[in-house]
Order: C-alpha cells, then sequence, then structure tokens
C-alpha cells in the first residue's frame, strides 16, 4: 500500500520550524504531491533567512519521510514569500507606437500550435531549460492567460515581488526567469476576460517585467490563433515562431492554420517540430508510433520551412512536468533531444 498525505503530513508536525511550531502547524508546506511511491512539495517560509535554516534541515526532513513504508524518493524546494504586488493584472492596452523592443532581450521565440494538447508548453519550457543549460541566458513567459501551466512544471508557485507597484520581478527556476498570470491567481482561480484585458496583460507582462539581460525570450501562447498571438506581434518585435505538432493529420490541419496565423502577422517560422512522435515500450523495447509519424517533417518540406526534429512520447516527461523539473533538467534520451533543438536554434541564431 503507498503512502498517503496523511502519512507524510504526520511527520512533517513533528519536524519544529525555525522560530518555533512545527511545520504543519506554522502552514510551511505546499504543492504536495505523491505518485507511486515519489513524494514532492514545497516549503514556504516567511523570509529569506528563514528559508535558509529550512535549508539546512533538508536533508533531516527527507531523510524522516524515506522511512516511511511506501516511499521511493522524497523532494522537497524551500521558498521565501515575496511581498505582493500592489499592482492589477489585466485592463485595457496603453496605446503604443507600433511593436517596441523589450529593454535587455535580444531576441523574442514565439512557441504556438493550432490546438491544444500537442504538448506546446511542455516543448516551450523543456526548450527554456535546454538553451539556459547550453549558456544562454533565457526567459520564458506563460502567455496562456486562461490555461498557465507553466509555475508547475517549473516548479514555482509564489507570487512575484513588486518593489514599486509597477515592475514586477520575475522568479528564477532551472537557470531560467519565468513569469506566468498563474503566479498572481489562487490556485484554481478562473481567468474570465474578454479580449481587451487579455492585450493588457499580455501589454503588463511583456513591459513592466524586469527581464534584465536575455539571449532569448521564449513566448509560450495559448492554442489557437487569437487575441494573444495579435497582441504579441502588435506589441513586441518577434524574431520567430516555432509550430508544435503532433503527426497526426486532425493536428496537422491546426497547425497548417498557426502556420498561416504567423505568415499573416509577419512573424517568421523559424521550423516544426514532430512532438510525441515515437513510443518506445520500457518493457519489451517495441517502437510503436500512436499517433503516426513522419506527418510534421512531410508538411515542412512541403512548405519549404525547417524541420526541427522530433521529440518522444514518453512517460517521464509526463512525470517530470508534474514534479516541477523539466526532463530537459536531467540525463537521457529525451534531455538529449532538447538539448539538440536547443543546439540547432543556437547555431541559426535564433536563440
Amino acid at each position: 500500500m503507498g503512502v498517503t498525505k496523511e502519512q507524510v503530513l504526520a511527520v512533517l508536525a513533528e519536524v519544529p520550524a525555525p522560530g518555533g511550531g512545527t511545520l504543519t502547524s506554522r502552514d510551511m508546506v505546499r504543492a504536495m504531491g505523491i505518485e507511486g511511491g515519489e513524494v514532492r512539495f514545497v516549503l514556504e517560509a516567511d523570509s529569506p533567512e528563514m528559508a535558509r535554516l529550512l535549508e539546512t534541515q533538508r536533508p533531516e526532513i527527507e531523510a524522516r519521510l524515506r522511512a516511511l513504508p511506501g516511499v521511493v524518493s522524497v523532494s522537497v524546494a524551500t521558498t521565501a514569500q515575496a511581498a505582493a504586488p500592489s499592482l492589477k493584472i489585466g485592463g485595457h492596452p496603453k496605446p503604443q507606437a507600433g511593436p517596441q523592443a523589450i529593454p535587455g532581450v535580444a531576441r523574442v521565440l514565439a512557441v504556438g500550435s493550432g490546438k491544444g494538447g500537442v504538448g506546446k508548453s511542455t516543448v516551450a519550457s523543456n526548450l527554456a531549460v535546454a538553451l539556459a543549460r547550453a549558456g544562454r541566458k533565457v526567459g520564458l513567459l506563460d502567455a496562456d492567460i486562461y490555461g498557465p501551466s507553466q509555475p508547475r512544471m517549473m516548479g514555482v508557485n509564489r507570487r512575484p515581488a513588486s518593489p514599486d507597484g509597477k515592475t514586477i520581478l520575475p522568479l528564477v527556476a532551472h537557470g531560467v526567469t519565468m513569469m506566468s498570470i498563474g503566479l498572481m491567481l489562487r490556485d484554481g482561480e478562473a481567468v474570465i476576460w474578454r479580449g481587451p484585458m487579455l492585450m493588457g496583460a499580455m501589454q503588463q507582462m511583456l513591459g513592466q517585467v524586469a527581464w534584465g539581460e536575455l539571449d532569448v525570450l521564449i513566448v509560450d501562447l495559448p492554442p489557437g490563433t487569437g487575441d494573444v498571438q495579435m497582441s504579441l506581434a502588435q506589441k513586441v518585435p518577434v524574431t520567430g515562431a516555432l509550430v508544435v505538432s503532433t503527426p497526426q493529420d486532425v493536428a496537422l490541419i491546426d497547425a497548417r492554420r498557426a502556420l498561416d496565423m504567423f505568415a499573416k502577422l509577419k512573424v517568421p517560422v523559424v521550423g516544426l517540430i514532430e512532438n510525441m512522435s515515437t513510443y518506445i515500450c520500457p518493457n519489451c523495447g517495441h517502437e510503436a508510433h500512436l499517433f503516426g509519424h513522419g506527418g510534421v517533417a512531410a508538411e515542412a518540406a512541403t512548405l519549404g520551412l525547417p524541420f526541427l526534429g522530433e521529440l518522444p512520447l514518453d512517460l517521464a516527461v509526463r512525470l517530470a512536468g508534474d514534479a516541477g523539473r523539466p526532463i530537459a533538467a536531467g540525463d537521457g534520451p529525451v534531455a538529449e533531444a532538447y538539448a539538440r533543438l536547443a543546439a540547432a536554434l543556437v547555431a541559426e541564431g535564433a536563440a
């Protein structure tokens, strides 16, 4: 029988917290997940100093939990609460005379798809991490306002700080500077906005975030061809776009719409990526093509666009994303595939 959340919390209730009380009585435990004997959670401190003290306790905490029957591994992250920004995200955008460069950002690379469910956000987060591991200074903007997923995939869950009520200080995870509307919302809170509110939020996250000096800002677009895509092209000069699709015909139909959108917005397409291209059975090694194979490469050849490569369908990718540690941050065949993709983009000058 596997370990339960109640058992984990019972152990944490016996661990003293810096300054008195316990980890649970001080309400420091956040974002707990338990799957297949893997236990992960975040300890959120009241201050950076307390976070440092908690970090010294982390080996002891992990050892206590590994002693529980059914626990295979333990992953504990420590963070410090940041002052909540006193600014409102969303609202009508401010007029500006054409696209304006983001100070310090050399390139803006959009990652899009014509439909949801093709792994676009997974590709965006892992590509950002792979580029950072390749030595690039990378930012990641989660522009999927209605369905922000990058906080979970990148393993961050605290609100960005705003020292003056105007400037937003982004967070850093796995060597990537990141920002998402999801960091400004309560867990499970829905965004119910019309187009102008979306455009205003995009303008704020592009212009009011202190991105610093970046070689490339990866923008994870929402699926489809709507307001956010238009706002991005209108507000900043976009260096290029990557289009992600699975090999199946229904996905390629929508990918063509994304390509047409970028053409109309005058955003050059850097290349196409085939995600979920192959599946290797971990038990017998048999290779299967669950969604077909080669369709994106054929489409790229037909359209005269670069084909940037294939990415496999692998359970480890999902587990890593759910755990907040992108697969590209580790080792193995999938991480190597993302490293090759990052190297190709750097070689082309796109990142």
